[in-house]
């Protein structure tokens, strides 16, 4: 397989023409280099509507599988903390009190409570389950391309696509220790930044309120548009045919009201958005459900920000936060936003096409740890007040699976009698992108791209899909 191009090494600046302006506005679209992007892309050989896709909702920094989707109420109280366990709609599940939305409809998921990676760091960690690098060591960015990236790039090998939407998107979307890697940054997911529960939230370069802008596009950095005024100005004059065929998908991703109606929240109704939580998490979710709905394949969304508590992560070190405050701070809008969006999808049918994935890099140690914070605010005593914390613990955690056909209504393997050590149906990282890449039509055993040096490089290089989880 050649090496993929790299679509940067062909946009460079010209006259502020019309033509122009597409080469210079659309090289800095969020980020990405569009029209380099939109050669690379593929037209999929079924409807959009038919393709299967993952939604991949990421809490950075680790969350607190005891206190969580894997209780240990008969453990001492250094280790159980001071939750307790409530029944879910599942016999012989149980979570903790943080849970309730999710409990109810536990069988619309599967819990997998014996995942285990070998990397103690968050970059290390994460580029584990997101990309397979067996490295424990920490890195400053990514050695091989993490999943989306790959899934992006492999499905643009299939040919032209008329759907104008990327196949990958990031609502507010993980952003360290993961990415294309030597795949090139054309893969990069379509990046929508910010609190879409706020009433003056929008995306970014996606519409111009004035048709008058549209003559002068060339000395704008934003691309604040009306989509549809945009469009007929671009089609009256004629310009849209005399873009090549690329330009013209690019120029369709910015103007097409299929890709603005997309991303607006305002279409969905108020019931629906108050479902979801009238907040960052619960609204990205939405949106996702949105995307994925339009034909987007690939979403990422990343639980982090104020809502986390002080330090804006899952990351409760006792330095960071008072772990238990952080858990209970954060678990309404965790709860209602995910319980709202795997409920959304059955209700949708789009529960066979459709996978969701939950999960972050690890859990946290059981064993209850104190020290002194670095700081007040929320979930976080003043500092040097003495207080409890959970630190990495990548040994044994929980992830929750729902969609993709699985059977759902279960919960497979398990952690010791203190939630220390994954000892029944142990789950690797390499199993966990399996299992996605299977659900995404991606033999992993069999698929090699080449790296920066030429060399055939296995997407995964170890770990199989869980049989448990394959639709």
């Amino acid at each position: 397989m050649s090496h993929p191009f790299n679509a940067s090494n062909i946009l460079c600046p010209g006259p502020e023409t019309r033509r122009g302006f597409m080469r210079m506005g659309l090289a800095g679209f969020a980020s990405l280099s569009l029209p380099g992007v939109l050669r690379l892309r593929a037209e999929s050989p079924q409807p959009s509507s038919e393709r299967t896709a993952v939604i991949m909702v990421w809490k950075p920094g680790g969350c607190s599988h005891i206190d969580t989707y894997d209780p240990k109420p008969d453990a001492p109280s250094e280790y159980r903390g001071p939750f307790s366990t409530i029944p879910t709609k599942v016999p012989g599940l149980q979570f903790t009190e943080l849970l309730p939305m999710q409990a109810q409809i536990a069988d619309k998921f599967t819990v997998l409570r014996s995942m285990r990676q070998t990397a103690g760091g968050h970059p290390a960690g994460s580029m584990q389950m997101l990309s397979g690098d067996p490295d424990t060591r920490d890195k400053p960015k990514p050695k091989y391309p993490d999943w989306m990236s790959i899934a992006n790039y492999l499905r643009s090998q299939e040919g032209a696509r008329s759907n104008p939407l990327p196949r990958y998107v990031g609502v507010n979307p993980p952003t360290t220790y993961n990415g294309p890697a030597y795949l090139g940054e054309a893969y990069s997911p379509f990046a929508v930044t910010g609190d879409p529960s706020q009433p003056n939230f929008e995306v970014p370069n996606i519409g111009l309120s004035d048709a008058n802008e549209v003559k002068h596009l060339g000395r704008r950095s934003s691309l604040r548009q009306n989509l549809d005024t945009l469009e007929r100005a671009f089609d009256r004059a004629g310009e849209l045919e005399a873009l090549d065929e690329f330009e013209t998908q690019a120029m369709s991703l910015l103007t097409n009201p299929k890709t603005k109606d997309a991303f607006d929240l305002s279409k969905e109704d108020d019931r629906t958005r108050d479902r979801y939580g009238r907040n960052t998490w619960g609204q990205q979710l939405l949106m996702a459900r949105r995307l994925v709905e339009a034909g987007v394949e690939v979403i990422t969304s990343s639980l982090r920000g104020p809502l986390c508590g002080r330090v804006s992560n899952w990351d409760d070190h006792a330095v960071n936060h008072h772990v238990f405050d952080a858990l209970r701070f954060r678990s309404k809008a965790y709860d209602q936003a995910v319980s709202a969006l795997i409920e959304d999808i059955y209700e949708r049918g789009l529960d066979k096409r459709v996978l969701v994935v939950v999960t972050g890099e690890f859990g946290r140690t059981p064993k209850v740890n104190y020290d002194a914070s670095t700081g007040a605010g929320n979930a976080s005593a003043p500092a040097g007040t003495k207080q409890p914390g959970r630190d990495h613990w990548p040994r044994g955690f929980s992830n929750i699976w729902a969609g993709g056909g699985i059977e759902t209504g279960r919960y497979i393997g398990a952690t010791d009698k203190l939630g220390e050590d994954s000892i029944e149906r142990v789950c690797s990282a390499g199993d966990f992108l399996a299992t996605i890449y299977h659900h995404l039509g991606i033999d992993s055993s069999k698929v090699f791209i080449e790296d920066f040096n030429g060399r055939p490089t296995p997407i995964v290089d170890h770990g199989k899909p869980i049989p448990e989880l394959m639709g």
